[in-house]
């Protein structure tokens, strides 16, 4: 999975997702571009509430990458 953080998003709510995967216990790797900062996060991401992800300040999308077969 994957969570896009909008350009505008503030340190605190970066921590926000960060803290709501921690608590998940999910693990994540940030990579930080020139305009956005993007989370992909590991582990089985099927429990996750992707709207709710959405809906949390200064998410931009989120993504679901697909299993392999």
């Amino acid at each position: 999975m994957l969570i896009v953080m909008k350009k505008t998003a503030k340190e605190e709510e970066l921590q926000q997702i960060k803290q709501f995967l921690i608590d998940r216990d999910f693990d994540f790797h940030q990579s930080t571009g020139a305009n956005r900062i993007i989370i992909g996060v590991i582990g089985d991401t099927r429990t996750i509430d992707r709207n709710g992800l959405r809906a949390l300040p200064g998410v931009l999308e989120v993504f679901k990458i697909p299993d392999e077969e």
